[in-house]
């Protein structure tokens, strides 16, 4: 049976210029390294299904993704596995990518658990993006994409990462007012992955 060969089976290319504000420290990496588990569906189990498939979300982009683990490897919901070159060991292949409509109904339990796990773990990076975070029009700041945030926290915001910038998301609670920011920021990624936002601040749009 022939393989079928995901871009993200292939060396990566050059990536494309302008990403938006808080991408730039990752700019470089267009391809996922590590991911985690939203759901594994053993061969037989959907019809169709002819070998052992896994449900995952990417860690820097986010992408959501259809992997085939090596085979004997049984994974369990919210395992973090490597999907690069250098890092795989329990995945064999990529399958392709996604969107949020093709996830299980198992998977989609798990999506908001997963993605808060990715970023409370990398806390430094999203604080980052209140600290960078630059004007999208003359009118509209990239700040007010995350939900709850209106002009007044924006300006807050600014005023005090002027003086000092912030250095983790209980910072951000006490010095701008933001209740629980790292669920905003969940919030935030599910509503871009759900394919309706103009603007992306965390995740790369799909036909990219």
């Amino acid at each position: 049976m022939s393989r079928r060969i995901s871009r993200y089976d292939r060396p990566p290319g050059r990536g494309r210029g302008g990403h938006r504000e808080g991408r730039e420290h990752h700019r470089a990496r267009r391809f996922e390294e590590y991911a985690i588990i939203l759901d594994y569906i053993p061969e037989g189990v959907h019809i169709g299904n002819k070998e052992n498939i896994a449900q995952a979300i990417g860690e820097t982009w986010f992408t959501l993704l259809e992997l085939i683990p090596v085979p004997g490897t049984t994974l369990s919901i919210l395992d973090r596995v490597g999907i690069g070159k250098e890092t795989r060991k329990e995945i064999q292949q990529i399958r392709g990518r996604i969107g949020i409509e093709e996830l299980t109904h198992t998977a989609s339990e798990h999506l908001r658990e997963a993605i808060q796990i990715i970023v409370s773990k990398n806390e430094r990076r999203f604080v980052e993006f209140f600290n960078k975070a630059q004007p999208i029009t003359t009118r509209m700041h990239s700040i007010e994409l995350i939900p709850g945030i209106g002009k007044k926290t924006m300006q807050k915001i600014l005023e005090e990462r002027s003086h000092v910038p912030f250095t983790s998301f209980q910072d951000l609670t006490e010095r701008a007012g933001i209740h629980e920011p790292e669920k905003l920021i969940v919030e935030r990624i599910v509503k871009e992955l759900e394919g309706n936002e103009k603007y992306h601040l965390f995740t790369r749009p799909k036909n990219r």
